[in-house]
C-alpha cells in the first residue's frame, strides 16, 4: 500500500479519537492533514476539563505508541506550554493486561524451555500492565522471589506502524511550517523511535537496571533490584522482587512508623546523586515505581526510561541551579551562552531580564511552594524568543524533576526537596567548578587534542596536496587578494601562512 495513503488512513483514525475527546487542537495547530481533520470534526464532541487533560485521555485510547508520544510531549513545555505539558505528564502508561497463558508462551519461546524448567512457580495474574509489557511474580527453583516482565504480543509491529506515521507527520511539518524547524520535529520523532526500540528489547532495560544498581551498591538508602541475567532475554526481564509500601501511600507509611521527612531527604539525595554524581537518572520516577522498604530505605523499579547528562552539561546545570537559588540572574543568563544553548548573537542583558521575570514570582513563594521544575519549564517556554535550540536531555530532566517534586510534597507538604539538596549541590559545584577541577578539565581537553594530532597532521598533508593539485579551487576574490590585485598585497611569508591555514581548514573538514 502507498505510504501516504496508509498514513492518511491511520491519521484519520487517530483524528477521530482526538475528535471524540475534543482534542483536535494539536493537529489543527500544525495545519496538516486538512481533509482528514475536516472529516474527523464530524465526530467531535464537547469535552470537559483542560485541553491537555482531554489530549491525555485521547492518547491513552489511541494505544501504546501514542501513550509514549504523550509522555515525550509532556517534556516539551517549549512547544506546548507549561500547563499543557503538566497535564500530559499525568498520562498513565497503563493498558488492560493480556492473558497470563500468552505470557507463559512468550517466556517459553524466548528460552526454548517449558515453564516448569524455568520457574518453580509462576503467577499468571499480572500485578502491573503498561503499554510495552506487563509484570508477573514468580519463584525460582532456588527459592528466590522475582518479578518477571514480559513484552506484549506483536507490540513491535504496532509500534513500527505508528512510528512511521509520526515520521510522516514530522516531515510534513518541517516542509510546510518552516517556523517549527527550530523545534526539530523529525529529530524528535527519531529520538522517540530509538527510545521505543530500546524499550522493546528488555535486555537494554536490564542493562540500565544493572548500571543503576552498581551506582548505588552499598547505599542502604536507595536500592535497585538485581537482574537475573540467566532468565533475561529480548522479551523477558527477571529481577529480584521488591517488597515495600508505595511512596505516595502516606497513611500506610505513617502506620508502619516511617518518618516521611526522612524519606523526602533520602529521595532528594538519591535524585541528586543520579543527576550530578552519575549523570544517569531514572526518568520515570512516578510513585508507582518507588517503594519504601521495611528498613526505611527506598527501592526503585521499571528502568525503561532513563536519562543521561554528560559532565559539561552537569556542570552547567549545577551552576544554573545555584545561580537561580541565589538570584544571580546575570550568571544564569551567562551560563546559557557559555553552554551554547542560546546563540551568541542574542542579548545577554535581555535574557538576564527574562530570567528575572520568570524566577522572581516563583522564588518569592513560601519555601515549600518553590518549584525549580516549574521555573525550568517556564524558562524553556520562552526559548522561541531567543532562538534557543531544544535540549532534549534537559527537557526529560525537567519532567522528572516535576514528578519528583509532586512526590516530595505528598511526603512533606511543608518541606522543599531542593533546599534539602542545596548543600549537596553547593559542594558539588565547588568541587567541579573550582580551580583544581578546571585544571583537570583542561588536561583532559589537551589529552583529547593530542590524541587527534596525528590524524590532523595526516589530513593537513592531504589538504596541502589537494590545494597543490588544484582539486580544491579558491574563490577568484581570494586569489586576487593573495596576488595583491585587491586593495592590499601580501608578501611570500604571508602567502605561505595563508596556504597553511587553508590546508588546515581542509584538514579539519576531513577529520
Amino acid at each position: 500500500m502507498n505510504r501516504s495513503f496508509r498514513n492518511i488512513t491511520r491519521l484519520f483514525s487517530i483524528a477521530r479519537i482526538l475528535a471524540r475527546h475534543d482534542a483536535l487542537m494539536v493537529l489543527e495547530k500544525l495545519e496538516i492533514g486538512g481533509p482528514a481533520i475536516a472529516l474527523a470534526r464530524l465526530f467531535s464532541r464537547r469535552g470537559s476539563g483542560r485541553a491537555g487533560q482531554r489530549l491525555a485521555l485521547a492518547l491513552q485510547q489511541a494505544g501504546p505508541s501514542f501513550i509514549k508520544l504523550g509522555q515525550a510531549l509532556s517534556t516539551r513545555s517549549d512547544l506546548l506550554g507549561e500547563e499543557f505539558s503538566a497535564d500530559l505528564s499525568e498520562l498513565q502508561d497503563s493498558l488492560p493486561p493480556f492473558p497470563g497463558v500468552q505470557a507463559r508462551a512468550i517466556i517459553e519461546t524466548e528460552f526454548g524451555k517449558p515453564m516448569a524448567d524455568l520457574f518453580k512457580d509462576f503467577d499468571e495474574q499480572p500485578i502491573a500492565a503498561a503499554s510495552i509489557a506487563q509484570v508477573h511474580f514468580a519463584i525460582t527453583h532456588d527459592g528466590r522471589e522475582v518479578a518477571v516482565k514480559v513484552l506484549r504480543p506483536n507490540i513491535e509491529e504496532a509500534f513500527q506502524r505508528d512510528v512511521d506515521l509520526m515520521f510522516w507527520i514530522a516531515e510534513l511539518v518541517e516542509a510546510a511550517r518552516p517556523e517549527y524547524r527550530r523545534l526539530r520535529p523529525v529529530e524528535t520523532v527519531r529520538t522517540l523511535a530509538k527510545s521505543i526500540e530500546m524499550e522493546m528489547d528488555l535486555r537494554f532495560e536490564a542493562a540500565a537496571a544493572a548500571e543503576l544498581h552498581e551506582n548505588f551498591e552499598g547505599d542502604d538508602s536507595f536500592a535497585v533490584p538485581a537482574v537475573d541475567w540467566r532468565l533475561t532475554g529480548q522479551k523477558v526481564l527477571v529481577t529480584e522482587r521488591v517488597h515495600g509500601i508505595p511512596i505516595d501511600d502516606i497513611t500506610a507509611l505513617k502506620a508502619a512508623g516511617h518518618d516521611t521527612n526522612d524519606l523526602l531527604q533520602k529521595s532528594a539525595s538519591a535524585f541528586f546523586l543520579q543527576v550530578f554524581r552519575d549523570g544517569f537518572f531514572h526518568a520515570d520516577m512516578h510513585p508507582g515505581n518507588m517503594f519504601v522498604r521495611a528498613d526505611g530505605g527506598l527501592a526503585a523499579v521499571d528502568f525503561g526510561i532513563m536519562g543521561r547528562l554528560d559532565a559539561k552539561t552537569r556542570r552547567h546545570l549545577g551552576e544554573l541551579l545555584m545561580s537561580f537559588l541565589t538570584r544571580n540572574y546575570r550568571r544564569t543568563a551567562e551560563i546559557h551562552f557559555e553552554a551554547g544553548w542560546i546563540p551568541a548573537d542574542q542579548s545577554v542583558d535581555t535574557f538576564t531580564q527574562a530570567c528575572r521575570s520568570i524566577a522572581e514570582p516563583i522564588l518569592d513563594l513560601p519555601q515549600n511552594e518553590i518549584s525549580i521544575a516549574k521555573l525550568l519549564g517556564q524558562l524553556f517556554s520562552i526559548t522561541k524568543t531567543f532562538n534557543m535550540e531544544t535540549q532534549p536531555q534537559l527537557l526529560l530532566l525537567q519532567k522528572t524533576m516535576l514528578t519528583a517534586e509532586g512526590t516530595g510534597r505528598k511526603l512533606n507538604p511543608d518541606a522543599n526537596m531542593w533546599l534539602m539538596a542545596k548543600p549537596l549541590i553547593e559542594q558539588w559545584v565547588i568541587t567541579h567548578l573550582g580551580p583544581e577541577a578546571r585544571l583537570v578539565e583542561a588536561a583532559g581537553d589537551l589529552r583529547d587534542g593530542l590524541a587527534r594530532l596525528p590524524r590532523l597532521l595526516e589530513n593537513l598533508d592531504r589538504g596541502a596536496a589537494e590545494l597543490a593539485n588544484g582539486r580544491i579551487r579558491l574563490h577568484p576574490e581570494t586569489i586576487r587578494a593573495l596576488k595583491g590585485g585587491n586593495r592590499f598585497s601580501v608578501g611570500p611569508i604571508t602567502l605561505v601562512i595563508a596556504a597553511v591555514v587553508l590546508a588546515a581548514l581542509v584538514a579539519l573538514a576531513l577529520s
